[in-house]
């Protein structure tokens, strides 16, 4: 049994405000540790469960955050940027039997601690399909395209109401209770950890592949804080304007969606300008 973790920070243990995900404060520093002794004990657990490989792929900001020197050593770590399918990549091989969304958050325009999808700010909304989306939603639909489950889902607890929307059976952990987008009650590391551990044991036996889920088109829509960015998006072949701050496209497939969403919020990030965004 082969298991990938998608290992974002906005959700780890301990994290509430910008400065303990930014890369270079000193807060992000202390908080690596956190992070990585979640998704460290999710790995544990897998194992705990049955699973032979365990492989984590950053997912988060430089995508070179966790402290490799603390993972189990039967671990396996995908860092570093430029990925085809960004925050799932290594799903596409055809050899993942089960996938974990650890240190996962809400989307842009919801409640939540550190609520975003993809961009920290710009973007004020996302639709697939009609249904906001966070990035739980848009990654659970890429991998369902190649038969893998979602089983396991941590980060706040407003992110864990979100994953019933899109992986209903998956296990879920709540390390912290979502107070505003910069404040929450949080467990402390071992409590987490013991939790996102014996949780992952028992997620492992939901692990095994489906048959892949092609219900495309999907049509994607997002929304930005300012008339520029929506029409620096419409660089990108397909993506129209829908509104003043608003843009969408259609694609056949999810794996050709996320990749647009890719290159759009790739441009629009290029389009801010210092303080006036």
């Amino acid at each position: 049994m082969k298991i990938l973790i998608s290992a974002d920070m906005e959700g780890a243990t301990g994290v509430t405000w910008p400065g303990d995900v930014l890369p270079g404060t000193p807060q992000w520093e202390r908080c690596r540790g956190m992070f990585t002794s979640d998704v460290n004990a999710a790995a544990l657990g897998f194992f705990d469960g049955g699973a032979d490989e365990v492989v984590v792929n950053e997912a988060h900001w430089s995508m070179r955050n966790l402290l490799l020197e603390r993972l189990d050593e039967r671990v396996e770590m995908l860092t570093g940027r430029h990925k085809s399918l960004s925050m799932v990549e290594g799903v596409q091989h055809g050899d993942v039997d089960g996938i974990a969304f650890v240190g996962y958050h809400t989307g842009a325009g919801t409640e939540g601690v550190l609520a975003h999808t993809y961009l920290a700010n710009s973007i004020t909304g996302v639709w697939l399909d009609g249904v906001r989306a966070s990035e739980g939603l848009l990654n659970a639909h890429v991998v369902a395209e190649y038969g893998v489950p979602v089983v396991l889902v941590t980060g706040d607890d407003l992110t864990c109401e979100d994953a019933l929307g899109y992986a209903p059976g998956a296990r879920k952990v709540a390390v912290k209770d979502h107070v505003s987008r910069y404040a929450a009650v949080c467990r402390t590391p071992t409590r987490t950890a013991a939790d996102i551990r014996a949780a992952a044991q028992d997620a492992a036996s939901l692990a095994g592949r489906h048959a892949p889920v092609s219900d495309g088109p999907h049509t994607i829509a997002l929304e930005f804080d300012a008339e520029h960015l929506a029409d620096a998006a419409t660089v990108v072949p397909g993506v129209a304007r829908t509104g003043e701050r608003k843009v969408a496209y259609t694609s056949a497939t999810m794996y050709e969606g996320i990749r647009s969403f890719k290159a759009v919020t790739t441009i629009v990030s290029a389009a801010v300008e210092e303080q006036y965004g």
